[in-house]
């Protein structure tokens, strides 16, 4: 990973081009990832073609054989083409920005569904069992790979088990649940009837990349991972990220909440979700480490989606390279870029407001009666979904935290919010006024 964030001029939001026009989707954690050839290389006849697709495509020119211009200059044009294209689903219906649409922070913004907790898919029914994973900043994220310590850190999904961005961009197209393609042969079929494509995957990959369905449809994730490599995905320009380089000051509860998070004797949020020194810049909020943290089931929802309410998600243990039950129930420490602005929380989306997510922690320090109750249910929180793997030393590091110091968290916690989705946070704290005011008037 960069010590510190490539330079980065604030874009525009993605605006969708005439071949994005249909629609969007993807990224439900549940997906199933086929074995695919390893990494396309471009023959070095190839005019124009990628031999690194990991590196910056940006410089790139692509033109056909002929030296004619094709529609997709680089990798990651090509890419974001992808991305919005609902063609790769079974029934036309769900490309990856469904999932993680760059409107809203790289998340589902079909909130009316599921409640948010979980993403429909393709045929307009099912679900997967997990919410879909914010797609911001998951460029930064270590490939999968287990410490000399036995630490499993990094890779893609909430288990972990897509090695990279690459390998999670070729999990949703073939999940039945989710964009419902049967196999490489028919997201490659579909591939082919846009002759943009075609000409572009010769171009940028091989003159015969459409001889070998596996080989197109890896050349197919690589260039959505290249897409998402792209300063769209991280700014780095949020409120915290302006204070840091003196461009914001912090108000007193934005500022206690900082010293809070990260504070060494106060609370135990840096235990997880810090990677860097302190103050220091490109910080992702997260060491890309597995923990359990005792988030129950979400009962409620599973049974109004008719699903079994019982279902225990394995967690990390899903994952092929990982057979120690000790790891049953953990999940990868998410990012908190964006985290409000991109509710529910948790792997199962069981929690809808940030300061739930500051109380569930907070139960773990504080005994008293008001921590061990869950403020969106006003009952006792429910039983850990996996009760014999919890992280309790990192758990039960710092002290019980009062209502202030609550508040003040969360104050920290929105100016970690990208620039340009500030204006999401300021619809939601109005929203959230006018909601309060109603109760007012309603109890009068």
């Amino acid at each position: 990973m960069n010590s510190s964030p490539e330079k980065y001029q604030p874009s525009l939001p993605v605006r969708h081009r005439p071949w994005q026009n249909r629609a969007m989707g993807c990224g439900v954690a549940l997906a199933v990832l086929g074995m695919f050839a390893g990494p396309v290389l471009a023959a070095d006849n190839a005019v124009g073609a990628v031999t690194n697709p990991d590196q910056d495509a940006a410089n790139r020119g692509a033109h056909a054989q002929d030296g004619s211009s094709v529609a997709f200059k680089t990798l990651s044009d090509l890419g974001e083409a992808l991305y919005f294209d609902t063609n790769l689903s079974k029934n036309r219906t769900q490309a990856c920005a469904s999932c993680h649409d760059p409107d809203t922070a790289f998340r589902d913004p079909r909130d009316s569904i599921a409640n948010g907790s979980f993403s429909m898919g393709d045929d307009g029914a099912s679900f997967g069992d997990r919410n879909a994973p914010m797609a911001a900043y998951a460029r930064l994220a270590p490939d999968f790979h287990i410490t000399k310590d036995g630490i499993p850190v990094g890779g893609q999904f909430w288990d972990g088990r897509a090695k990279d961005l690459a390998a999670q961009a070729g999990g949703p197209p073939l999940n039945p649940v989710e964009m419902g393609m049967g196999g490489a042969h028919d997201v490659v079929s579909r591939l082919k009837e846009d002759q943009d494509y075609v000409t572009a995957f010769k171009a940028l990959f091989d003159q015969n990349i459409w001889d070998d369905d596996d080989a197109a449809f890896n050349a197919m994730t690589q260039a959505i991972a290249a897409f998402e490599k792209t300063g769209q995905f991280t700014p780095f320009d949020s409120k915290y990220d302006r204070w840091l380089r003196g461009e914001y000051k912090m108000n007193p509860n934005e500022e206690l909440g900082r010293v809070l998070f990260f504070s060494q004797q106060f609370t135990n949020c840096n235990e997880c979700h810090q990677l860097k020194s302190a103050g220091a810049e490109g910080e992702t909020f997260t060491n890309y480490q597995y923990h359990n943290i005792g988030v129950p089931q979400n009962r409620a929802q599973r049974t109004a989606d008719g699903r079994n309410p019982d279902f225990v998600d394995n967690g990390l243990l899903d994952n092929p390279e990982i057979t120690d039950p000790s790891f049953k129930g953990k999940y990868k420490v998410p990012s908190l870029r964006n985290v409000a602005v991109t509710a529910p929380y948790m792997h199962n989306g069981v929690f809808h407001d940030l300061k739930t997510v500051i109380r569930f922690y907070n139960k773990y320090n504080s005994r008293s009666k008001a921590a061990q109750i869950n403020n969106e249910t006003h009952k006792p929180w429910a039983a850990p979904e996996v009760p014999d793997t919890l992280s309790m030393t990192e758990l039960e590091k710092g002290d019980a935290l009062d209502s202030r110091r609550e508040n003040a968290l969360v104050a920290f916690l929105k100016t970690l919010t990208d620039k340009r989705y500030e204006p999401l946070l300021a619809a939601q704290e109005q929203a959230a006024k006018e909601a309060k005011a109603e109760q007012k008037v309603q109890k009068q």
